[in-house]
């Protein structure tokens, strides 16, 4: 069915925004909210494009007007990974493994239509991505063999006849259960479908995400830009999605030993940019800091220094902090101590040596690192006008905001969960391929730039 737009209310006390470039703004309280319901791709099933339960790939589509009428910006929903069967079936009858249990949402920030509050893409077409695989749209396993009960961390490959670009697991449980991961044949066939609605015309194009939307975002961008017109204006844009390779407080590489372990369950290596698998190790190439340096599109990166989900995920797992002396901190950044706070300093720090590779690699690219405890920010309105005047090469944004805690434009230093994955899955993931991750030889070469 095709995509309906409608309006929604925005709620009064959404409407007050303390905007985050360093000026006070006031939304208008009887400003609306674009709603979009949902657009289900039925013939992309016939291509083996299928969300973990089988079911179509869907967006919500808000056509262009005016001007806007040839410019697409295309965000793709965060969402976390899945690391393995067993994990990856537990999201299969929600929205991120099933388009079914998707509805209509909201478009605001980036995505809003009102030219007072979004300037520079209100009017254009705006796409926003169902994200129902657990991959960042790189999976390309062909097909598992089933296995019984207690299945194994990583299951058994084969690759006997297989579908094009798809991938099907079949899975025997106690009961039959199919699950299927076609995660790269998703994106495929959400850009075919864009292209024939027009954006094969673009004469502006951004794809944009957010956390593991934003990872795809830089996995895709040259992949994006090839799609185009060669004459059209094409960026990239992640947010809350530069995940950093860093050891956790107690010295362990929590963060390196999950992002393997998707890539291997999902079969990703050959949908990740070659430029980076020639010279590491698959799991290596989805951390963004080893493949943002080679996109040739143009790339800004909109993170927070003090990522909330970074700060809870890879620097202080639950594991790590046995006695639970960061308990309150991991949720509230003003409950941190000052040795915590140190820590947290290293990590930024870290965080800005590993971006600044990124940096330095292309002129054009821009980027906003403010200090806040966040994770994803296009939702917005300032962030959004900060991405139109770089769009547009209007300003040559490079943004770093001294550290914590002088940002005092901050809108939240409490933890939301953004992905709808908790902490605990993540660590119960990441432990129980840390083992099998340490005793794996090294075969590629692994060297940091």
């Amino acid at each position: 069915m095709a995509g309906f737009s409608r309006r929604a209310q925005l709620p009064p006390f959404l409407a007050l925004l303390l905007l985050s470039l360093g000026t006070v703004g006031l939304l208008s309280l009887t400003a609306s909210v674009l709603e979009v319901d949902l657009t289900v791709l039925q013939s992309a099933t016939k291509r083996g494009a299928v969300c973990l339960d089988g079911s179509p790939p869907a967006y919500h589509f808000s056509g262009g007007f005016g001007s806007g009428e040839s410019s697409w910006l295309v965000h793709i929903e965060g969402g976390g990974w899945c690391h393995n069967v067993t994990n990856c079936l537990s999201r299969m009858k929600g929205k991120l493994g099933s388009s079914r249990a998707m509805g209509a949402v909201r478009f605001s920030g980036i995505l809003n239509d009102h030219g007072e509050l979004n300037p520079y893409f209100y009017n254009w077409n705006k796409v926003k991505v169902g994200y129902c695989d657990g991959s960042s749209f790189t999976g390309d396993v062909d097909r598992v063999d089933p296995v019984s009960t207690n299945p194994p961390a990583r299951p058994h490959l084969s690759r006997t006849n297989p579908p094009s670009l798809s991938l099907r697991i079949l899975l025997s449980l106690s009961l039959s259960i199919s699950l299927s991961f076609s995660f790269s044949a998703i994106f495929d066939a959400v850009m075919e479908d864009l292209l024939a609605k027009g954006m094969k015309n673009a004469t502006n194009a951004l794809l944009s995400g957010c956390s593991a939307g934003g990872l795809t975002s830089v996995l895709h961008c040259d992949r994006f830009r090839a799609l185009l017109p060669a004459d059209a204006r094409v960026k990239c844009l992640t947010d809350g999605g530069y995940f950093v390779n860093a050891k956790d407080i107690s010295g362990i590489e929590y963060v390196r030993a999950y992002f393997n372990s998707i890539v291997e369950t999902h079969g990703s290596a050959k949908n990740l940019p070659p430029s980076c698998t020639l010279r590491m190790s698959p799991g290596m190439c989805f951390f963004p800091q080893y493949v943002a340096p080679r996109i040739l599109t143009p790339l800004f990166i909109l993170n927070a220094a003090y990522d909330s989900w970074q700060i809870r995920n890879i620097l202080v797992p639950l594991p790590s902090d046995r006695e639970g002396t960061w308990k309150d901190c991991r949720a509230d950044i003003t409950k941190c101590n000052t040795k915590q706070i140190e820590g947290m300093q290293v990590f930024r720090q870290e965080f800005l040596k590993d971006l600044g590779r990124t940096i330095a690699s292309d002129p054009s690219n821009g980027f906003f690192i403010n200090s806040c405890f966040a994770h994803c920010q296009t939702e917005l309105t300032t962030v959004a006008e900060a991405v139109g005047l770089w769009f547009y090469d209007l300003r040559d944004f490079k943004e770093i905001d001294c550290p914590y805690p002088c940002d005092s434009s901050c809108y939240n230093n409490k933890y939301e969960s953004q992905d709808g994955l908790e902490d605990n899955d993540i660590h119960k993931a990441i432990s129980a391929t840390l083992v099998r991750f340490r005793s794996q030889s090294r075969t590629y070469n692994e060297r940091r730039e």
